[in-house]
């Protein structure tokens, strides 16, 4: 990408974006969505409800197309940190016109459709957030630019700061990082929960206002449409997943945050032994903490029910719901043709929109095994957590929950099945769930 943008730009600025670039790509909470804004008259641009377009890092990662910070300079010493001040590495910043300038020529060369923007703390959380706030501020009125905003709250930024960011942006994110208070100030002494929670309760306050100002005056400004986000970095303190969850869970019952994003630590400052020593980030249960809060948001579990005391970390072996529906063998099986949803919601292999479909369908007739594929059912997992129509397996209550746990962990090119019965099924995943819960 950087041959056909050399030419666009002089040698300083190539060189600041390839710096600050490579500074944000440990920040995770940059999907969009959740609001729409059409292209107006002398304006360029335009938001789209389905999100940005955005590429995928070898890990996994979604990462927007321009995804920058506005300088890598701080004034933090935070342990987990590439851009830490007592870090020696090359430091750049952007100006506001500079960045915006950069923003509108990547928009009118079909770079990007939209901007995620963060930034390290430069002389006080304030005088970063007003320059944050200049960027977006300056492109939404001197460029008419009705593309996708993505700004970062910065912890202990006033809440003028804040609310007039909600007027520019579509989303605002602030992240929480650490999720105990203790660990935070233990690698992160600059900051603490009171100063990463009240730009959040203002960005909160600012969008329920908003709703009701909208009621009254429909050509009130939008603030923040998209609502907020935050993270959370997992494995460089010792928090357990059930911390992490209810964490998680009390967040969501703000109405205005739309996801919680999990990064696995990434262990960039290997001296400080106040961090743990991993030789690589933890993404298998970075992947089943994006499930379990899946199960939170879609499924109707609630944090407790996924972790608890009795099991305080996630299964590594298995998905979470997997992991729920062994522990209660008593739970099942399921007559498809009868159970509630919300109990079809906790077979595994049962997604949101096949549990709408059984229900809906079983109306017209009782339901078999062809119409459940059909629907897109997982069945090599349901089968073991179901009865219906003609579907001739052994549940898990004729077979041990460790014995359904070793057919269903065999790598798929040794799973025998133990019921001669039983057939190799074939099954179309749900999109929605491909990535989550299968």
């Amino acid at each position: 990408m950087w041959e056909r943008i050399s030419g666009a730009m002089n040698e300083n600025t190539l060189e600041k974006l390839k710096i600050l670039a490579e500074s944000a790509k440990y920040d995770v909470s940059c999907a969009s969505g959740g609001t729409t804004r059409r292209n107006r008259p002398g304006g360029i641009g335009s938001a789209a409800g389905w999100g940005i377009c955005h590429s995928f890092t070898e890990d996994g990662r979604c990462v927007s197309l321009l995804k920058i910070m506005l300088t890598n300079h701080c004034i933090y010493d935070c342990a987990y940190c590439i851009n830490r001040k007592s870090n020696d590495l090359p430091r750049a910043t952007f100006s506001v016109s500079e960045l915006v300038e950069l923003t509108i020529e990547f928009y009118r060369r079909n770079y990007i459709e939209g901007l995620f923007l963060s930034s390290g703390i430069v002389r006080n959380p304030d005088y970063t957030m007003e320059r944050l706030v200049g960027v977006a501020k300056e492109l939404r009125q001197r460029h008419r630019y009705n593309g996708y905003i993505h700004l970062k709250g910065i912890p202990g930024a006033s809440r003028e700061l804040i609310c007039e960011a909600g007027l520019y942006a579509d989303r605002l994110s602030v992240n929480v990082e650490i999720p105990n208070e203790q660990s935070l100030q233990l690698l992160a002494p600059d900051k603490d929960f009171a100063s990463v929670f009240a730009p959040m309760r203002h960005i909160k306050q600012g969008i329920l206002e908003n709703l009701e100002d909208r009621k009254k005056f429909r050509s009130a400004p939008r603030f923040a449409p998209a609502g907020q986000s935050t993270q959370m970095i997992i494995g460089a303190s010792p928090e357990r997943d059930k911390d992490i969850l209810s964490l998680s869970a009390n967040l969501y019952k703000r109405p205005t945050l739309k996801r919680v994003y999990y990064s696995g630590f990434v262990p960039v400052n290997a001296y400080d032994n106040r961090l743990p020593a991993l030789k690589q980030p933890p993404l298998v249960r970075e992947n089943r903490l994006y499930q379990a809060d899946w199960l939170m948001r879609f499924y109707q579990f609630t944090a407790n029910e996924i972790a608890d005391d009795a099991y305080p970390d996630l299964d590594l072996e298995v998905d979470p719901k997997l992991a729920w529906a062994l522990r209660h063998p008593e739970k099942f099986p399921v007559d498809i043709n009868k159970a509630e949803y919300e109990m079809l919601l906790r077979v595994p292999g049962i997604g949101v929109k096949s549990a709408q479909l059984i229900v809906a369908s079983r109306r017209y007739g009782k339901l078999g095994e062809s119409q459940l594929r059909k629907m897109g059912i997982v069945m090599k997992k349901a089968v073991y957590f179901i009865t219906c129509r003609e579907l001739p397996f052994q549940t898990v209550q004729e077979l041990h929950p460790e014995q359904v746990r070793r057919i269903l962990t065999r790598p798929s090119g040794s799973r025998k099945q133990e019921d001669p019965r039983q057939l190799k099924l074939s099954f179309e995943e749900e999109p929605h769930d491909r990535l989550y819960l299968r």
